[in-house]
């Protein structure tokens, strides 16, 4: 049986800018399943807003091949631009119209519907589409009210609200909830979520909310250009850092020499951290005599896998 083709393909791409030193992209390869939530990340300068803009086909390549939706980027960037919606960083609306009007050109440059006067002029499908969407980000009273008005976080969820419009194969987020409220925030990534189960959406996200991540498939760690690590968050998180247990008590000496005596790792003055060294947690606890007054399993984070990932570069 064929493997399926990769909605996104990335061959030995490489991006370098007039008078660099160094390339920002170099040489990279990677590839996402259709359907799938792809992260990419890594520290400022790390290249991720490069490759994303060459993605995107607002950046032009150096070298190397790519391939989204199905649509070369070099022969058919237009079939790129139709089957994509994106999110960047920068707001980019005419805040000299309503939210409503940046919505309706969106749509009518994307040859979604032809262009009418007013929002009750449009099809009843495209007046669902905004509501449903508005109504999804808490955005549906300030509709109509002009974009010069709004906050950053309400930009950033029109933002958001228009790119959904044309319901695209892929939807690239870069800083996606920048700007947001918690409960905006929320509401998104849950509404992305039915988003990717309803209509197999592909998701390419750039963040430093490294939480948004847990949730993906596979994350990709860029550093200088270079990818240092790409796998799904369980095996980056397996491969760098063990769980480890948070223990303390009354009698701190007793305790610390217990720990010692049963030859496991114990660090600070209390609380403590206790190394399980790959024994199950339950075995060692039930191994600590000393009556604890505190008892935490400590389950990495994405973020300190990350954060020792970029260390070691």
């Amino acid at each position: 049986m064929p493997m399926p083709t990769p909605v996104i393909e990335v061959k030995n791409l490489i991006k370098r800018y007039r008078k660099a030193k160094q390339n920002a992209v170099d040489d990279i390869s990677f590839a996402v399943e259709s359907g799938e939530f792809f992260a990419l990340l890594g520290p400022n300068g790390a290249g991720k807003t490069t490759t994303i803009s060459i993605l995107t086909t607002t950046l032009a390549k150096t070298s190397g091949q790519l391939t989204v939706a199905g649509h070369n980027l070099d022969k058919d960037p237009s079939g790129v631009r139709r089957s994509i919606g994106v999110i960047f960083q920068n707001p980019s609306l005419d805040e000299n119209l309503t939210a409503e009007e940046n919505i309706r050109f969106h749509t009518v440059l994307y040859g979604l519907y032809s262009f009418r006067p007013t929002f009750k002029l449009m099809p009843a499908e495209y007046q669902d589409r905004v509501r449903e969407l508005g109504q999804v980000l808490s955005l549906e009273k300030e509709m109509f009210a002009p974009v010069k008005s709004f906050s950053g976080g309400m930009k950033r969820k029109l933002e958001i609200v228009r790119s959904l419009m044309h319901k695209p194969k892929v939807l690239f987020l870069d800083e996606p909830t920048s700007g947001l409220d918690p409960i905006s925030r929320r509401n998104l990534w849950s509404y992305l979520r039915q988003v990717r189960e309803n209509e197999n959406t592909t998701i390419f996200l750039t963040t430093h909310y490294l939480e948004e991540a847990e949730e993906a498939d596979r994350v990709c760690i860029i550093n200088q250009g270079q990818i240092t690590a790409l796998g799904t968050p369980h095996e980056l998180k397996k491969n760098l850092i063990e769980n480890y247990l948070i223990v303390d008590a009354t009698n701190r000496s007793q305790l610390h020499a217990e720990a010692r005596q049963l030859n496991l790792g114990i660090e600070g003055d209390g609380p403590f951290k206790v190394n399980l060294n790959h024994h199950p947690a339950q075995k060692v606890i039930k191994s600590i005599e000393t009556e604890l007054t505190q008892l935490e399993i400590h389950t990495p984070t994405l973020e300190e896998a990350y954060l020792e990932i970029i260390g070691k570069e």
